[in-house]
Formats: structure tokens, C-alpha cells, sequence
């Protein structure tokens, strides 16, 4: 196997996050590499559905990211990576995750992957897109099967 130097953990805020972060401690700490985290906020548009009340001057991208850096510290710190570096980004996961690898010198992402077949497979799970658009290597851990 080898030896990964800065290790990516894309997680969502799923019970399934634990087996992503499980497997980054098991590659990370044998290999000491650096560990950061990233979870990507899919949406921030502008509108909403009309029948959902918002008072004026909510700033629903806003609240949604502030909500997400809160819970990813929470689950650095519950799953043992206290000191990670935290990304909260909002926009396609598949190209925000690729990107955060780049940018930070990554070799290795680590995804969860729900196994999707056929229809839901054409439509594009984020594992499939990462695998495809990465430049380093991807572990895509099946989730929701154990």
C-alpha cells in the first residue's frame, strides 16, 4: 500500500460518517499522515420553495454553512482528528472536494459510497464524480451495507 501523506475524509453529517472517518485512522496513523476534512453544502441558492416561510433578511447559504462548520468540528472532534483542517464549502460536492485535494497537495481521498446501481447510478453519486474528476487516489468506503 502506499504511503499517503495528506489525507482527505469527505464526509456528510450521516450515522455512515463513522465508517469514512474509521477508515482515515486506519490509513493515517500507520502512515502519519496529515488528515484534514471537508463536507460540502450542495445548496445555496438564492430561492426556496415559496411554501416554506423565511422571514425577510435570512440568509438561508449563510445559516446552512455556519450550521455545517459547527457540526464537522463536532465530528473532528468525536471521531479523534481534534486538530484536522476544516473545509466547509458549498457548491458541487464532486468539484469542491477535487478542488480542496488539489489545492492542499492531497494523495488520497476517502469517500463513503451507498453502492448505487442503474438509474441512480446515471444521475451520479458524488463518490463516482470524485473518483472521476480526482487527481490523487480515492477510497470510496461502502456505506450503509454492514
Amino acid at each position: 500500500m502506499a504511503e499517503y501523506q495528506h489525507i482527505l475524509l469527505a464526509v456528510d453529517f450521516s450515522p455512515e460518517a463513522e465508517m469514512v472517518t474509521r477508515k482515515g485512522r486506519e490509513i493515517a496513523e500507520p502512515n502519519g499522515a496529515k488528515v484534514s476534512l471537508v463536507h460540502v453544502v450542495e445548496y445555496t441558492g438564492s430561492t426556496y420553495p415559496p411554501e416554506v416561510p423565511f422571514p425577510e433578511g435570512v440568509d438561508l447559504s449563510r445559516r446552512l454553512l455556519e450550521h455545517a462548520e459547527v457540526a464537522l468540528k463536532e465530528l473532528a472532534i468525536t471521531h479523534g482528528f481534534p486538530n484536522a483542517r476544516r473545509y466547509v464549502e458549498s457548491g458541487s460536492p464532486k468539484q469542491e472536494i477535487t478542488r480542496i485535494a488539489e489545492e492542499n497537495s492531497v494523495d488520497l481521498i476517502i469517500i463513503g459510497s451507498h453502492g448505487r446501481h442503474g438509474l441512480q447510478l446515471l444521475l451520479g453519486s458524488t463518490a463516482n464524480g470524485v473518483l472521476h474528476l480526482a487527481k490523487c487516489d480515492v477510497l470510496a468506503v461502502r456505506v450503509g451495507h454492514r
